[in-house]
């Protein structure tokens, strides 16, 4: 299980997060098995962290109105 301190927003102040996943690598939801989810161990908010947005190509999102491609 892995550790690091961050801001958590719901508690406005530097918390302990903590991944549910037990050993490194071993996430279920992550191809490569680095884990993104982390949760406060204090209010336990969920975190995405190492998240890299990438942009939408045009004619996947065609349906959500205001979008401009």
């Amino acid at each position: 299980m892995g550790q690091m301190f961050r801001l958590c927003t719901d508690c406005g102040a530097d918390q302990l997060f903590e991944q549910d996943h037990g050993q490194p690598g071993s996430c279920p939801d992550s191809a490569d098995g680095d884990c993104p989810e982390w949760s406060c161990t204090e209010c336990g908010s969920a975190l995405l962290a190492s998240i890299v947005p990438r942009r939408a190509e045009a004619g996947i999102l065609p349906g959500i109105r205001g979008w401009v491609a």
